[in-house]
């Protein structure tokens, strides 16, 4: 897996609400085909987009769409996913650049939809005058967006009843694991890595919004309060050690190999209370860093390792 940099992964959650008001095929506020069937009938449309007919040839170029494409029953449509599309297992990956896509390459795989989380290098002009069918499935901004962009794909791909079944699992699933969370005094604080060069994510964030769903308190919501680095600020060691957080999460074990003991060995923060509790919790950088039905592994994680501390 290449090494994904902070600056990256925050541009690629960001760049959706840079798109939003763009002219390509977006995400719509549609519900769900009446009665939703695998048989679903054709045309339909969501936003600008109609296919007359069920895809069989679709490429995708969003690793969380990928996800959503496979948990919908989807996946067999499904000829080609870009090369950091590595969940599940048998996505067909192929060498395409959803970071830096290339419009010829695409055509080559012969798609009916293509299925892309940002328009870099204008790539739906591009591929909309190859007459090409393209959905702009952006960056989260909320749950409710995942929802939407699930339902959506259910519609296109003629799996809306499917969809429909994700969802409502994933908010019963999202429930349960918040229904009983302990009632504490003062909020477990935290500090969410996204690479060892100390970059983060505020609550205003799709992440942030993950963790605030568990109630905890993020020590990086001071540093952008402005907004002006768009919910992915850039801490320093001295404010991490000061803010002396309850627990981290380290979304970069497998880019960036770190873990309990690379955190410990940094100067000053053998001292802080995450270190000394043993409350450094290493996710799976996939999960935490795609908006697809995998948040709820997420959350699950987050839960689960603040659930040891007593109320």
């Amino acid at each position: 897996m290449s090494r994904r940099t902070p600056r990256l992964f925050a541009a690629a959650l960001a760049v959706g609400a840079l798109l939003l008001g763009g002219c390509a095929e977006k995400t719509s506020n549609d519900t769900p085909a009446a009665g939703g069937s695998s048989a679903a009938a054709f045309p339909v449309t969501v936003g600008k987009l109609t296919l007359d007919k069920r895809p069989e040839k679709i490429v995708s170029l969003s690793p969380s769409a990928t996800e959503m494409l496979f948990a919908i029953g989807a996946g067999k449509q499904v000829t080609a996913v870009d090369d950091n599309s590595n969940y599940p297992a048998e996505a067909p990956k192929s060498d395409l650049s959803g970071f830096q896509p290339n419009a010829e390459a695409i055509a080559g795989k012969s798609p009916d939809l293509v299925v892309l989380s940002n328009d870099t290098n204008k790539i739906v002009d591009q591929l909309t005058t190859l007459k090409i069918p393209v959905l702009l499935t952006p960056a989260a901004a909320t749950l409710d967006d995942t929802y939407q962009q699930i339902t959506d794909l259910g519609k296109l791909t003629g799996h809306p009843a499917e969809a429909d079944a994700v969802t409502k699992k994933m908010k019963d699933d999202i429930a349960a694991l918040t229904k009983d969370l302990p009632q504490r005094a003062k909020k477990l604080t935290y500090y969410h890595e996204l690479g060892p060069e100390l970059y983060s994510a505020t609550s205003k964030t799709f992440i942030g919004s993950i963790y605030a769903l568990a109630g905890l308190e993020n020590i990086a919501d001071p540093a952008d309060a402005d907004g002006k680095n768009g919910g992915y600020p850039q801490l320093s060691q001295e404010v991490i050690v000061k803010a002396n957080p309850d627990f981290v999460f380290l979304a970069d074990t497998k880019c960036c190999k770190q873990n309990a003991e690379t955190v410990k060995a940094r100067s000053g923060w053998a001292g802080v209370t995450a270190v000394k509790n043993n409350q450094v919790v290493a996710l799976d950088d996939d999960i935490a860093s795609r908006w697809g039905p995998r948040v709820v592994d997420l959350l699950k994680a987050i839960v689960d390792a603040t659930a040891k501390v007593p109320a």
